[in-house]
């Protein structure tokens, strides 16, 4: 077509001038031209191919995102989520768990840092999503081994600024405050916070971008269209992500099992005003100490009701004074009162926050109910208002306070009886809504045990999502991301690292197990003293038990077992027996099998033999 056209024009020009020769030497001249342009063209193009393909070849291609959790999955608690990409690595909260019934004397439960120690040199630093306990109750333990930049905003940094003076912690770490809606910059990541609703103010979900693409994690949240604060979530941002494309998303899953919405906290203050109007009696509410929402709907009915407030509790009063004195609290100056003053006002002007909702044994409601409490006596004139629901696993305990409560004339108000508690997480359809609007290329349910995670992998599926894009991750294990795939990597150092008051991980499954057993079992001690030349028996042998039995209500069964060991420790005389070792494996195991021949029962024996 293009020499088509060229001929045409050289034809008009030259025979408006007459000039046939010039035509045809133009022709030639044309033709050569377009000739040495196409093999030209066809030079470039294979040269261009040529050049495309040496550079596929010889280019770098990205490294795949890794994500790591360390906490959090198939459990409740010790939330701790890294994310790795090169040589850069971010940390996402880093939480506590509280001990189960089988961790005897456990006061906490940490993750395992070990893979953390050995790329420290790699951390740019930790991010919190909210204030909450299982997800900023490791810090202090964390920082005594790896001192790391901490972002987080203002109120979830007053909460771990207390942690680290009760650590003394504060002059030696960099804590960062940053706001809804700033995005910093750690290495290759940038980190997006976007506001976020939970129980507690100033939660934020992250938009982690990378290389590779940007990642969501939600922390934990609800979608409450009425929050107390007024802040709402950002769904417009959240909107905005999704329609750019998110490569995965990383949702909280402790309400999965639940279908429609959580309950908007303002329901709960509606309640608490029924309650107030026209009480005559004390009113004393329990509540989760970071539940600073509750505490301010407590404070607005208290307000309007003409009542001071008392707090009780050391974590309640760190709470409270913090939230106060940041501006999360709004209260008058003079509504809250020393609890050694309740005493000067009449019970129907009196209102007492306190710990205890989940009937924790040593918690302020739990002693208050036992009598045992120094500062408050509850008598019948009090409304107990229980202004949480059992965590799974406390029920009995709760229920064992709500009874103690009763037997003493208390009117008592629960969750059964009355909306006096509504949740912190997302049910499902909340759940659909976060997928409907980040739709993400790749899925991680996180923050539940196994069924609930399995709850909001299926919540997924019904929304189209395929079940190879959804990835049901386990502790410790590797997920590698990038534009184009993801799949599971290997296996990171992980476990539960446990805290015995000042003692870190010095307790294990075996000192478990021997508590388990002294708990079961009951403890024998055999003492007694040997010539080191002879091996003759000097004194003893000694009986002490302890959880076994009394000793003076069972003395025919310890003199039975004396004899039973002096026998035994003849027996080793006579075969010329004088190691120790042997000795004391000689007198445990007849020792054990004679007890359990007598009682059926199978005490922890300790031989104690003393040299002279």
């Amino acid at each position: 077509m293009r020499e088509e056209k060229i001929q045409k024009k050289i034809e008009k020009d030259a025979f408006s001038h007459g000039a046939e020769n010039k035509v045809r030497k133009a022709l030639n001249k044309k033709s050569d031209t377009l000739k040495k342009g196409t093999r030209s063209s066809k030079k470039n193009k294979k040269e261009s191919k040529e050049e495309v393909g040496a550079k596929e070849k010889f280019g770098f291609k990205k490294e795949s995102l890794k994500i790591i959790p360390l906490g959090g999955l198939q459990e409740i608690g010790k939330n701790i989520t890294v994310f790795e990409y090169g040589n850069d690595i971010i940390i996402v909260d880093c939480g506590v768990a509280f001990p189960e019934d089988d961790m005897l004397g456990i006061d906490l439960v940490i993750p395992d840092f070990t893979y953390l120690e050995r790329n420290k040199d790699k951390i740019r630093g930790m991010v919190i999503t909210h204030g909450h306990e299982d997800h900023i109750g490791s810090i202090p333990y964390f920082l005594k081994q790896i001192n790391v930049p901490i972002y987080a905003t203002k109120l979830t940094a007053g909460l771990i600024s207390n942690k680290l003076e009760e650590h003394r912690l504060v002059n030696s770490t960099k804590l960062n405050i940053v706001k809804q809606g700033q995005t910093i910059v750690l290495g290759k990541f940038r980190v997006e916070f976007i506001r976020s609703c939970h129980s507690i103010p100033d939660s934020v979900a992250l938009a982690i971008h990378t290389p590779v693409g940007t990642v969501v994690h939600t922390g934990d949240f609800k979608i409450d269209y009425t929050p107390i604060d007024d802040e709402k979530m950002d769904l417009g941002r959240l909107a905005e992500l999704g329609n750019k494309g998110v490569l995965a998303l990383l949702s909280d899953s402790t309400n999965s099992e639940r279908k429609g919405y959580t309950m908007s906290e303002k329901t709960v203050g509606e309640v608490f005003d029924k309650f107030f109007l026209n009480c005559t009696k004390r009113i004393v509410v329990a509540t989760f100490a970071s539940n600073v929402h509750r505490v301010q709907q407590i404070v607005n009915s208290a307000v309007a009701t003409k009542r001071k407030i008392a707090v009780c509790g050391r974590s309640m009063i760190n709470m409270i004074e913090t939230a106060v004195k940041l501006g999360y609290i709004k209260a008058p100056n003079n509504i809250f009162i020393d609890i050694d003053m309740i005493k000067n006002y009449t019970d129907d002007k009196l209102v007492i926050i306190t710990t205890g909702s989940q009937g924790e044994p040593m918690a302020a409601l739990t002693r208050m109910a036992n009598g045992e409490h120094k500062k408050v006596n509850i008598t019948a004139n009090d409304l107990v208002i229980i202004s949480a629901t059992p965590i799974p696993g406390n029920e009995k305990f709760v229920a064992n306070v709500i009874d103690d409560l009763m037997k003493i004339g208390a009117d008592v108000v629960y969750s059964s009886l009355a909306e006096v508690h509504v949740s912190g997480h997302a049910c499902q359809e909340e759940q659909k809504l976060m997928l409907s609007l980040v739709r993400p290329k790749y899925f991680v349910p996180v923050h539940g045990e196994y069924r609930q995670l399995m709850a909001h992998r299926d919540t997924a599926k019904s929304l189209g999502m395929d079940t190879k894009d959804i990835f049901m991750m386990t502790n410790g294990r590797i997920l590698e991301l990038n534009e184009d795939e993801a799949k599971f990597g290997g296996i990171v150092p992980w476990g539960r690292v446990m805290v015995d008051g000042l003692g870190v991980g010095d307790v294990g499954n075996i000192v478990l197990r021997d508590r388990q057993h002294l708990s079961q079992d009951g403890l024998i001690i055999v003492v007694l003293t040997m010539d080191s030349s002879s091996g003759e028996i000097i004194a003893g042998p000694d009986i002490i038990s302890r959880g076994f039995v009394y000793v003076r209500e069972s003395e025919n069964l310890i003199d039975d077992v004396k004899v039973m060991i002096k026998r035994e420790l003849s027996k080793c005389e006579e075969n010329h027996i004088t190691d120790w070792a042997t000795i004391k494996s000689v007198i445990k195991d007849n020792l054990r099998e004679y007890i359990y021949k007598e009682t059926k029962r199978n005490p922890m024996i300790l031989p104690i033999i003393m040299e002279v």
